[in-house]
C-alpha cells in the first residue's frame, strides 16, 4: 500500500497503535505493520514527523530513556488523544459507510 493512501488518516492510525500501550517510534511503525498484515510498511520520515506533531497536538507524551546505548522516545497515548482516537473512530465509521455506499456496485446498491 503507497504511504500516501493513508495520507488524513495516519493520526488515527497511530493513536490505535499507541491505545494498547507505549512504544518507542520504530515500535510504532512495527505495531502499524503487523496489525495492517504488513500491507503499511510506512518510512520513518512519515511516522517520526507525525509522532511529534501528535505530542504538541497534546494527544501523546513523550520520555526520552536509554537502552543498549542508544537514545530512545518512547511515547503514550494521553486522555486527550484517547478522545480524539474515539473522534477519529467514529469520522473513520461514517467516511468508510459513504464511500462504500458509493463503491458498491448498482446490483448491491438495490437492496
Amino acid at each position: 500500500m503507497r504511504p500516501d493512501a493513508v495520507r488524513g488518516h495516519l493520526d488515527g492510525l497511530i493513536l490505535a497503535v499507541l491505545e494498547a500501550g507505549p512504544r518507542h517510534g520504530y515500535a510504532v511503525i512495527e505495531g502499524l505493520q503487523a496489525r495492517s498484515g504488513g500491507a503499511l510498511d510506512l518510512p520513518t520520515g512519515t511516522v517520526y514527523p507525525a509522532l511529534r506533531r501528535l505530542e504538541r497536538a497534546g494527544w501523546l507524551s513523550g520520555t526520552w530513556s536509554t537502552v543498549g546505548g542508544r537514545e530512545r522516545r518512547t511515547y503514550t497515548l494521553t486522555r486527550a488523544g484517547r478522545h480524539a482516537l474515539s473522534v477519529q473512530r467514529a469520522e473513520w465509521g461514517e467516511f468508510s459507510r459513504v464511500v462504500g455506499g458509493i463503491l458498491r456496485g448498482p446490483e448491491e446498491q438495490a437492496t
